[in-house]
């Protein structure tokens, strides 16, 4: 069988190492990167720990599946009708079956802006960004902001705000800087923090924020930003390192062919029970409009599920259905804790937070080889030898 996977991340990386399984099956992977990107990582990466545990080359992922092919391109277009999708680079590839796992693009909601000033963590580029004004901050103009702005109180401004104190205060003092208090502001329009966890839990992680010097301010709406501040419900805040974690939109890719793919309301893929979107057109993990959506788990149980049934028609067995799983959700909330939730289990603190060291240890097993796996682990206890600086040819300076 002769499967072409449209993205490199959770989804359709699982998805083509497990077809390749099977060595009658042919895979070709197209992504727009040439790294596995792990994003329950980013914020740790973006506060100083090592680049590998959030980032990994796809050939060292691949390296021993003779069957798969991996090309760096961008998808752009598709035909039905001749079954192939067009890269960017203008190279067409044919596919006998489509998956589609292209993961989601930022939206700032057209708050004005926010597109122009604030900064991300959500890719390699955008924490780059990010540390760079840190550094021209503190390193060159030796200078803290007068406040530091994380929008968005779901798992990623939750875990960026709780380290971001921290990692400051770290720069401050690598710098020499005398003033080392950090005032890290927490921003969120919904009534409380992590909306889609349980009240309990909100409250739980709101007071250990508090500890941790993080100022949370729930039903607050960001109306703009500019140079010097943001403006919250009225009311000016000075920051120029307002960081937006809030907001994602699916994928362009997808309402540019409406005779393909029917989106939801919320813009995401209508997929059938074999989560299918159109004849040997397979749509999984963020962009399909299913339970669970936008979760590293649920972009992984799609893939195994994918596989098994493509596995299942090429052995002339009845396709399973897809059934929805609720995913465990582990959040760190600083170093050493966190909260775990499932179903009706809640867990918070230290045992919390050895869980999702484990459960980051079993997400790098389920897609890396053992040497990369344990590397990639490691490698969120380590800080980069430069995470000071943005380059390798900065200085300390004295």
């Amino acid at each position: 069988m002769n499967v072409t996977i449209v993205g490199g991340g959770f989804g359709g990386v699982k998805t083509a190492l497990e077809l390749a399984k099977n060595k009658r099956n042919k895979i070709t992977l197209i992504s727009d990167k040439n790294e596995f990107q792990y994003y329950p990582t980013l914020y740790s990466s973006a506060t100083g720990h090592s680049h590998r545990e959030s980032w990994t080359p796809l050939g060292e992922i691949f390296g021993d599946h003779d069957n798969i092919n991996v090309f760096i391109d961008e998808i752009i277009s598709l035909s039905v009708d001749t079954k192939t999708v067009v890269g960017k680079s203008g190279q067409e590839y044919p596919y006998d079956r489509l998956v589609v796992a292209i993961g989601v693009v930022t939206t700032y909601f057209g708050i004005e802006g926010l597109e122009s000033y604030a900064y991300g963590i959500k890719s390699e580029v955008e924490i780059r960004r990010l540390k760079h004004r840190l550094f021209i901050d503190i390193a060159e103009k030796r200078e803290l902001d007068k406040n530091y702005v994380v929008i968005g109180a779901g798992p990623t401004g939750v875990e960026l705000s709780a380290a971001l104190g921290s990692y400051i205060k770290r720069l401050a003092k690598h710098y020499g800087l005398k003033r080392s208090n950090v005032s890290i502001k927490l921003i969120e329009a919904a009534p409380r923090v992590l909306p889609r966890s349980s009240e309990r839990t909100s409250r739980q992680v709101e007071k250990r924020l508090r500890r941790l010097g993080v100022s949370v301010q729930t039903g607050k709406k960001v109306e703009s930003e500019n140079a010097t501040e943001l403006i919250v419900s009225g009311k000016p805040v000075a920051s120029h390192t307002v960081i937006w974690t809030s907001g994602v939109a699916n994928h362009p890719f997808f309402g540019r062919h409406p005779n393909v793919f029917k989106l939801a309301q919320g813009g995401r893929v209508v997929v059938d029970e074999y989560l299918r979107a159109y004849d040997d057109i397979y749509v999984i993990g963020d962009n399909a409009a299913t339970p669970y959506t936008g979760l590293a788990q649920t972009a992984l149980h799609d893939a195994k599920f994918i596989a098994r049934n493509f596995s299942r028609v090429s052995d002339h067995k009845k396709q399973l259905k897809h059934r929805a799983v609720m995913p465990v959700s582990a959040i760190p909330v600083g170093n050493n804790w966190a909260v775990v939730e499932w179903k009706w289990i809640k867990i918070y603190g230290i045992a919390g937070g050895f869980i999702r060291k484990l459960a980051d240890l079993v997400g790098y097993s389920d897609l890396f080889p053992l040497g990369t796996s344990l590397g990639a682990w490691r490698a969120g206890t380590v800080y980069e030898h430069d995470y000071f600086t943005p380059t390798n040819k900065a200085k300390k300076k004295r």
